[in-house]
């Protein structure tokens, strides 16, 4: 049961992934077009320019749990290449426990007051012409909390297996 847990939320964060990719094309695009009205035609709005923040907060809040899932974090390895698989599912497993989760719920503890109230306010740009949106980039902060400690927890399920099958 535990094991088609972590499988689905690793496979809710891989649909997510999905959905980021079409995120970053259209933050690509949506900045050559900023370059091309701005140096092309003169022309610029402010709306436009926010939306490629946005989509860049949503490129790297929601796609941090995908690239979790996918071992593809920065770690360093001066002792971790060298050890057993089962010492190696040790820190890994007690990694997510003392430091990941802990993490993941600060953040989330302190980030809820600040988007609740933010959704109060129904929170818009402080420039004119700007996205009345703040709320919802600011969402992207418990959600992508949210989601990495969902994936900790599906590798902290994974690392378990892992030493309970290699102590059989």
């Amino acid at each position: 049961m535990l094991t088609q847990l972590s499988q689905r939320i690793t496979k809710i964060n891989r649909l997510l992934c999905l959905v980021v990719s079409v995120a970053t094309l259209l933050m690509v695009l949506t900045t050559f077009a900023i370059v091309v009205l701005r140096y092309g035609v003169g022309v610029g709005w402010i709306a436009m320019q926010e939306s490629v923040m946005y989509l860049h907060a949503a490129v790297f809040m929601i796609g941090i749990a995908f690239t979790l899932a996918e071992d593809g974090h920065v770690r360093v390895d001066v002792f971790y290449r060298n050890m057993s698989q089962t010492k190696r599912c040790w820190v890994d497993a007690l990694g997510t426990i003392v430091l990941l989760l802990p993490v993941c719920i600060f953040i989330l503890s302190y980030s809820l007051p600040y988007v609740i109230e933010s959704w109060n306010l129904l929170e818009a740009s402080q420039e004119a012409g700007g996205l009345p949106l703040v709320f919802v980039l600011k969402s992207l902060i418990p959600l992508g909390a949210f989601l990495l400690l969902l994936q900790g927890i599906s590798i902290l399920i994974n690392n378990i297996n892992q030493l309970i099958s290699q102590k059989r």
